[in-house]
């Protein structure tokens, strides 16, 4: 399997040479060749095994560079129980709907799904491309990527981790988190904006050949673990389909039924990996695109037309707050049946105006696959409050965007085909929200962050996460702040 650009099919590199690049150097992001197509009986199969055979199975289509042994290996110590329990993503039936569970990582966010195994696929990758320079891998985070690569990377050799987060753009145990990182190869700076400026700074950097020349120097090579990374994305595509093969297992459905996805998402790469699953075969009807009040993607993908010209909104699910959807490029490149030129047209447009339109022919085909809704801070409230008082059931704020849309969805087309609602973090990491929802705001007003989770436990009955409680007592060692001009600074003070 080779991958081309996508602004430009002209070179074709490995899945190795993709995942230590990060970006193309066009500026464009790497896709595969082609969709590999995978047997509906392997499907079946996946039913009976466990999650890191269903990944390693999904991963092997794409990266083909890499031996089976060495997607076993990696597979099988990226998702060990130590670090994600039994099942790494449970699906569980809640009320009408399904809960893909993808939080019970080591950071407790959908992330570590992908960035507990792109670290082992990086060591790899660099011996296979023969980079002998430090892997400095640079991270622009709305709250979760930033940890989960920070956890992912610590302690690896050959390489460095550097995250970058909007100054107040994040919960408060995202923050936590972050600037309580141990190891000796991790940084964290914030930024004074919110993420699409930290966002926009990163892709600056990746795209200044001097800055890039000047690391070489010092023996350092840059490289990403947002989703723009092909080794970030392809582990996500393997949850879609271990999804429909618990559906199989629990006999909700028949093998060859198809399934809906409603995915809350901002960056647009988790649910980019159930729309690459559907073209390997994966049997999917509907992918629902769930966006809050940051609704750039909701009204894209309703009217053809991207405009990112609007007032940003903070609300209590951050790591949607996000304005330029960076996995969207790689959509469009498949719905413009592959013309490099017209989506680097596309993306200049909306790099210099804020806004592009795809017009009538790609925009019918967006609508094949895509449906979209938005819920606000107080939809999604009233979902996390009524669903915990029917089911028994505690979401954070992410998930509660997505049940809402899904819920408004299935009403208003009378889809009944079974819905998978995509859970992607701990109610933990917004216990503030979570609490708010449940018991209102006099209940949290007196509290601080950690008493919130401790009334959290007592309400909901769902042990927090250790890790989580332990942010109490931990020192915090990251306390910078710049302004987004001076990031490439900070990335020099971090490799000196």
């Amino acid at each position: 399997m080779k991958y081309v650009s996508t602004r430009s099919s002209a070179e074709k590199v490995d899945a190795a040479q993709a995942i230590v690049a990060g970006l193309a150097p066009d500026g464009g992001l790497y896709v595969p060749e082609s969709f590999p197509a995978f047997a509906l009986g392997r499907v079946k199969d996946m039913a009976e095994q466990p999650y890191p055979d269903r990944a390693r199975e999904v991963m092997g289509a794409y990266l083909t560079d890499f031996s089976e042994a060495e997607l076993r290996a990696c597979a099988r110590q990226a998702y060990a129980p130590e670090r994600f329990g039994d099942c790494p993503a449970p699906l569980k039936a809640v009320g009408d709907l399904h809960v893909l569970e993808l939080w019970h990582g080591p950071t407790h966010a959908f992330k570590d799904m992908a960035l507990q195994m792109l670290p082992r696929l990086m060591p790899l990758a660099m011996k296979k491309t023969g980079v002998d320079k430090q892997v400095f891998i640079l991270v622009a985070t709305s709250g979760d990527t930033g940890k989960a690569a920070l956890e992912g990377f610590c302690g690896v050799e050959g390489t460095q981790v550097g995250v970058f987060y909007p100054v107040d753009g994040v919960s408060p145990a995202q923050k936590l988190q972050m600037i309580t990182q141990e190891g000796e190869n991790t940084h964290v700076c914030a930024v004074k904006g919110n993420f699409d400026d930290a966002q926009t700074g990163v892709k600056r950097i990746f795209g200044d050949e001097a800055f890039a020349r000047e690391l070489a120097e010092k023996g350092v090579e840059l490289s990403s673990a947002n989703s723009i990374n092909w080794g970030r994305l392809v582990p996500q595509v393997a949850y879609y389909f271990s999804a429909y093969a618990d559906l199989l297992k629990k006999g909700v459905i028949a093998l060859g039924d198809e399934v809906n996805f409603c995915v809350p998402t901002g960056n647009f790469g988790n649910i980019l990996a159930a729309y690459y699953a559907k073209r390997m075969g994966l049997p999917v009807g509907k992918l629902v695109c769930a966006s809050n009040a940051n609704n750039v993607l909701f009204d894209f993908i309703e009217q053809g037309v991207y405009n990112a010209n609007r007032p940003f909104h903070k609300t209590t699910s951050p790591s949607m707050d996000i304005l330029v959807s960076s996995n969207l490029e790689r959509l469009l490149y498949e719905l413009c049946d592959r013309d490099g030129a017209l989506v680097a047209s596309w993306m200049q447009a909306l790099k210099s105006g804020g806004t592009y339109a795809v017009g009538e022919a790609v925009h019918r085909a967006l609508m094949e696959s895509f449906a979209a809704g938005w819920a606000d801070d107080e939809k999604a409230m009233e979902a996390i409050a009524r669903v915990h008082a029917e089911c028994d059931y505690t979401m954070d704020p992410h998930t509660a965007v997505a049940w809402s849309v899904a819920e408004a969805y299935r009403a208003h087309t009378g889809d009944r085909r079974p819905m998978v609602v995509v859970s992607t973090a701990s109610p933990y990491k917004f216990s503030r929200s979570v609490l708010t929802a449940l018991q209102g705001a006099e209940a949290v007003q007196a509290l601080d962050e950690f008493a919130c989770a401790d009334a959290l436990e007592r309400a909901c009955g769902l042990p927090m996460p250790a890790s989580l409680r332990d942010l109490r007592s931990k020192a915090r060692r990251h306390n910078d702040v710049v302004e987004p001009a001076a990031m490439a600074d900070e990335v020099r003070r971090w490799v000196d």
